[in-house]
Parts: C-alpha cells; structure tokens; sequence
C-alpha cells in the first residue's frame, strides 16, 4: 500500500491503481491508494477486506477477515469530500464488520464480528 499511496500522492492515479490491482490479486486485500493506513496496523486472514478512497486507519489497528471500510453514497464526483471512516488508534475490527460513511469509531474501541456500523463511536466502546 505505501508504494501505491506514495504514486497516488503524486498525482498518478493511474499508476497508482495498476499497482494496488496488482497487490489485491495476490493478497485478496482491497486498499484503495487514496487511503491513509498508519504504521503497525494488523491485517490477520486479509482475504475480503476493503478500505476505500477516503478511509484513514490510524496506528495500532487490528483488522480480521472480511472488514470493509466503505462509503453511504454514490457521489464520488467530489474527491476532496470525505466519504469513507475514520478508525483511530488501537480499535479492533472483527471479521465481517462494516464500517461505512464519513464517521469516526473511537480509540480503542472493538467493533464485533458482522456488525454494521453507520454512527460514530466514543473511544474504549464495544460496537456490536
């Protein structure tokens, strides 16, 4: 992800999705090269897991199978506008869950396996 979101940062969007393709037919990880993933996030058992354009993952994150961090709507004609969660430190997201919308799951906050989430948690909450 960091190869593809360095080129995405450079404005080759072109180059930038090739690369991500490339990595998500080997690892079954969808990361969108517009994300911004933070340092030491755990994937574990990857397969399933979609992050989109305007997702941040901040540090210390623990994503399972099957997690996606998606979006509510189908406007993407304004790239600037936020569209997809913020998941801040050290929140665990257990496999199947669906994160989606421009909402924030707090700090340390674990989110249960299949839950659907489309408002915003306070830090050390457990989401089911």
């Amino acid at each position: 992800h960091l190869f593809s979101h360095l080129l995405y940062t450079h404005s080759l969007y072109l180059e930038a999705r090739a690369s991500q393709e490339y990595i998500h037919q080997l690892t079954g990880i969808d990361i969108h090269p517009g994300a911004q993933i933070g340092q030491y996030v755990f994937i574990d058992h990857g397969t399933g897991i979609v992050i989109g354009e305007t997702a941040e993952v901040h540090d210390y994150v623990k994503l399972y199978h099957g997690v996606t961090l998606g979006t509510r709507t189908l406007d993407t004609n304004d790239g600037n506008k936020k569209r997809h969660p913020t998941i801040l430190a050290n929140a665990s997201l257990f496999a199947g869950s669906s994160i989606l919308g421009n909402i924030t799951i707090g700090q340390g906050s674990i989110v249960g396996a299949n839950a659907k989430v489309t408002k915003s948690s306070d830090n050390n909450q457990i989401i089911k």
